[in-house]
């Protein structure tokens, strides 16, 4: 049987996203205001005495809490008399119970506002939290889809410890079902956080290896809003070619100087630009296979970028030639065609992993369960996102296979 993407299943995608396309003139995105810089989360909570809030859940990680990493902002937020509750997560990325338990914390202490602190998982938790506050009749499960919110949430601040994952200005926040260990995202403009701070302090403490993750995943982030473009204006146009152009000249200089802050603050904006970018862009393959590999083995999601990027961007094909040859000139790379000017800008994907001593296969990939892999991408990514090529079954198994060590 040729599981191939028929072309029924091709007109129904490329029909439904003809559509969106048009919807998404009328569904509100913007950008979080923003504070960046050094100290700027120190800063934060006179801003939020200003705009009088208080009675806050901080949503942060268990391990940035022990290392003294959430003192500043509580410090200072006791400093200006704000009530908070720490809610801290040990676990890597969020489950429905988590998101739960959350909820039950924000609602038993009276909390009106949600600060996350810590990297793209965190702020997904105080998203799924946030959503839980306004939609408390629904199970996490019910409201992973698009829209399934669509109501204002409680005031959102992001502060990403990351540089990577862009959630601080996304509609997304990918949670883990707790019984399947399927990931799926709640879409919807609201989750946009009110405010996003960009302070590279927190940023210098990350490992070479989260900076070579992290900063993959800002990456992937990018690419795929940039070559999908059928839901793009041009300012995700441009937001997605600086993000390419600042991590190219960053992302390297991070790895191997971890205290330079310039790079660091460089990529936290190249990882806010690369947000908003697949905000509205989307994302494609990459990240459809990429959450199975989180959800079912617990494969760190910027590491499952990392090697899915290039085999993704390759099995495209001449479909993506111009618009890579576009991001590599952005970083000054040349050539006597797209199409080597789109091997050149892979090239330098494989060699960055290389230098940053990341892998560009996986191990952990189960025949058996290769069937639930292929369904659970194509579920995500058909017909929604407005991918290059549409992939069927086939396609999927291939990648798989390129991909498996």
């Amino acid at each position: 049987m040729n599981t191939r993407a028929g072309w029924m299943e091709i007109a129904w995608c490329r029909t439904c996203q003809g559509v969106l396309k048009l919807a998404n003139y009328g569904m509100g995105y913007r950008m979080p205001r923003l504070m960046e810089g050094p100290g700027a989360v120190k800063r934060l909570p006179e801003q939020m005495k200003r705009e009088q809030i208080n009675d806050v859940l901080v949503v942060t990680g268990g391990s940035l809490l022990r290392r003294g990493m959430a003192e500043p902002l509580l410090r200072s937020m006791e400093q200006e008399s704000i009530r908070y509750t720490v809610f801290a997560l040990d676990a890597p990325d969020p489950t429905s119970l988590d998101v739960e338990q959350g909820y039950r914390m924000y609602v038993s202490h009276g909390c009106k506002a949600i600060v996350a602190l810590g990297g793209g998982s965190r702020i997904d938790c105080a998203k799924g939290i946030a959503a839980k506050a306004v939609r408390p009749d629904k199970t996490v499960t019910q409201l992973q889809g698009v829209l399934k919110v669509h109501t204002h949430i409680p005031p959102l601040i992001a502060i990403p410890t990351t540089a990577g994952a862009g959630s601080e200005t996304t509609v997304a926040a990918v949670i883990t079902d707790a019984q399947t260990h399927r990931k799926a995202a709640i879409n919807d403009p609201c989750l946009i956080p009110e405010l996003a701070v960009l302070d590279p302090e927190l940023t210098v403490g990350l490992s070479p290896y989260m900076t070579a993750t992290t900063g993959m995943d800002a990456l992937a982030h990018a690419v795929e809003a940039y070559t999908n473009h059928t839901y793009n204006t041009k300012l995700e146009d441009h937001l997605a070619k600086e993000a390419v152009r600042l991590i190219h000249g960053n992302l390297l200089v991070a790895y191997h100087k971890g205290a330079d802050l310039p790079a660091r603050q460089n990529m936290q904006k190249a990882a806010f630009y690369a947000g908003r970018a697949f905000t509205r862009g989307c994302v494609g393959y990459v990240h459809a296979v990429g959450h199975t590999l989180g959800g079912l083995y617990g494969v760190a999601h910027g590491l499952a970028m990392a090697i899915l990027l290039p085999h993704v961007m390759r099995q495209y094909g001449a479909a993506v030639h111009r618009r890579l040859a576009e991001l590599a000139e952005v970083c000054g790379m040349t050539g006597n065609s797209d199409a080597e000017k789109a091997e050149r800008f892979l090239g330098w994907i494989e060699e960055a992993n290389r230098i940053m001593g990341l892998p560009d296969r996986v191990d952990v990939i189960r025949e058996e369960d290769i069937p639930q892999i292929v369904a659970w991408a194509r579920k995500e990514a058909n017909p929604l996102y407005p991918v290059p090529v549409i992939w069927g079954e086939a396609d999927v198994r291939q990648l798989l296979n390129r991909i498996r060590r």
